[in-house]
């Protein structure tokens, strides 16, 4: 069964690259109900306007709401760290992203800045890198897993970028599902929130996990495509979730008597 909101597992994360305040509210009004986080993406907190505004509509509507972790990388390589916790506060975020997947940081000093953000939010923590050329053994993905859980991490992503062509992915967008396979050996699933942006790799991780997988990286358009693929109403998943006691093809008695009258009978 499909959870409900609040929810732990089967969380959809869907990435806001710069909606206007009205078009998150459009977006609320249809979605909310499917969405359980937005990720304001990359560094487009820091450019867009109304900002506050826009991060109000997300809370009434019961969303979780972060900046995204490149936005948090920007502030570390600027030895800024205490201006970003200024950030923080003044937008009253509840959430946090740590990512170290364009900045190049000792991962323990990584898990020390999940264990000191820890203490006072609910920290999201992104393993792997954006840059394709960069690839992790799978001993490496459990090893960094393992270890920003343990520092206070409430859920680690997996890394595949906004075009899902990096990290768990290879760069035609094929899933190494070796490694997700190794990963899943050794993390917990609901410990997970995979970044699966195309349909596609949606379909892959729901066929795999079911349908309260996490998933992540989601286009504000995509987040009702995506629940239908959860729920099996969708031909990708049609035949997931469905047991032989559901199927039944006979016809119900009142329909029968509607068909026989259209046909004289």
């Amino acid at each position: 069964a499909r959870t409900e909101q609040p929810r732990d597992a089967g969380l959809t994360m869907v990435m806001d690259k710069g909606l206007s305040v009205r078009e998150a509210e459009d977006f609320m009004s249809v979605a909310s109900p499917y969405v359980d986080i937005v990720k304001l993406g990359f560094g487009t907190a820091y450019v867009t306007p109304n900002l506050k505004e826009k991060i109000a509509v997300y809370r009434n509507a019961g969303m979780a709401v972060y900046f995204g972790g490149t936005l948090f990388e920007a502030f570390i390589v600027r030895n800024a760290f205490s201006d970003y916790l200024r950030l923080l506060e003044k937008f009253d975020m509840t959430h946090v992203e740590v990512s170290d997947g364009t900045l190049e940081m000792p991962h323990d000093k990584k898990c020390e800045y999940i264990n000191v953000l820890a203490q006072d939010y609910t920290v999201l923590s992104e393993v792997g890198s954006k840059d394709a050329e960069v690839i992790f053994a799978p001993y490496k993905w459990i090893e960094l897993m393992k270890a920003e859980l343990e520092a206070g991490s409430w859920k680690v992503v997996a890394e595949a970028r906004e075009a899902g062509n990096v990290g768990i992915f290879r760069g035609t967008g094929e899933v190494r599902s070796g490694l997700i396979d190794e990963i899943l050996t050794q993390i917990p699933a609901e410990k997970i929130l995979w970044e699966a942006p195309n349909k596609a790799q949606q379909v892959w991780f729901i066929k795999l996990l079911g349908n309260n997988v996490n998933l992540g990286n989601i286009a504000y358009n995509e987040a009702i495509p995506l629940e239908t693929l959860r729920l099996g109403l969708r031909g990708d998943t049609f035949t997931q979730f469905l047991t032989s006691e559901e199927v039944n093809f006979d016809i119900p008695p009142a329909i029968e008597k509607e068909i026989n009258k259209l046909q004289g009978k």
